[in-house]
């Protein structure tokens, strides 16, 4: 049991790294804080994830410097959330990418969401007197769009609901690349708070179904071969399995939100409890879980006095 809400307590700064993951394709990660990938193209690059504000956001331009010199023109925002969004005015890019429904949720719930999560997450928010306000895109697409980068070719797709019911990918043929968000974790908790259960591992099926060579995930460390991208699929997948059947069962049952939460417990401690952010992120994905296990389809609107509610009813306090 976690002494402090959420992430209020991880003050410690992590170690990043910005790593080649194929042809002028890199990803910088962090320990499990949020990752970001850049594709460098004949005449410029792009971004995916923005970081949470500028000044955080700053430190993937300063790696990005230390490989090119070409300018930023595109930064593709997998999905809604404030730590991966409100950072995006540093980069001075000409188009914003989001998909249709990523948009749809910025409007629906980002000033809600921004807030929840500044409460959650204090460190990752940084300088966030920068934010100049909600991050809206330029450019948004339904189901895909490639954009071209000189000769590159990138894809741009919406594959399913999973982390989201907007989330999108980033493939990169030419090299067998692709940049998932946080529809793949590794060695980090999926956070579900927003997710659909039920939908997520099919989305996985339909990554796994291009064979990358590479991916950048969401959270942890870039994946290199075949084996790597394998085992983090396969570890994702466990994670959410993990987390809806026990759910499930109770529920089924007529049990409490607390008795599921407990259910979990018992199935996700001895398999995941060292994992970045996984006491951060559980009683979020019960909570979740617990609704669409009812039949509840789209996620209700976290906000931060319901965040403390749902954290002190199944936590309580030290």
């Amino acid at each position: 049991m976690t002494k402090t809400f959420a992430s209020q307590g991880d003050l410690e700064e992590k170690q990043t790294s910005f790593t080649e993951i194929g042809e002028g394709l890199w990803a910088f990660t962090a320990e499990g804080d949020p990752n970001s990938g850049v594709i460098i193209g004949d005449d410029s690059v792009m971004v995916i994830e923005a970081q949470a504000t500028p000044l955080l956001a700053q430190k993937v331009i300063d790696e990005i410097r230390k490989v090119t010199d070409k300018p930023i023109s595109h930064l593709v925002l997998t999905h809604y959330h404030a730590v991966r969004v409100l950072g995006a005015s540093a980069y001075g890019a000409r188009e914003i990418i989001m998909s249709e429904k990523a948009r749809a949720m910025v409007a629906e719930r980002g000033k809600e969401d921004w807030e929840s999560e500044f409460q959650r997450f204090p460190r990752l928010f940084r300088g966030h007197e920068s934010i100049p306000g909600l991050t809206w895109p330029t450019t948004t697409f339904s189901e895909r769009m490639t954009v071209w980068l000189g000769s590159r070719r990138v894809d741009i797709m919406h594959l399913g609901r999973a982390h989201t019911a907007g989330d999108a990918v980033v493939w990169v043929p030419d090299s067998g690349v692709m940049f998932t968000g946080d529809i793949v974790e590794y060695h980090s908790a999926c956070y579900c708070g927003d997710g659909h259960f039920k939908d997520w591992p099919q989305t996985l099926e339909a990554i796994a179904s291009f064979e990358p060579e590479a991916i950048a995930p969401g959270r942890g460390d870039a994946l290199m071969g075949r084996e790597k991208v394998d085992e983090a699929v396969a570890l994702t997948r466990d994670f959410l399995e993990s987390t809806y059947a026990p759910v499930e069962k109770v529920v089924a049952r007529g049990g409490t939100l607390r008795e599921a939460f407990e259910a979990v417990r018992a199935v996700c401690d001895p398999k995941f409890s060292d994992y970045a952010i996984y006491e951060h992120c559980l009683p979020f994905n019960v909570a979740r879980a617990y609704d669409e296990a009812q039949g509840i389809d789209t996620p209700r609107i976290w906000t931060a006095q319901r965040d403390l509610e749902m954290w002190n009813a199944l936590q309580g306090k030290e």
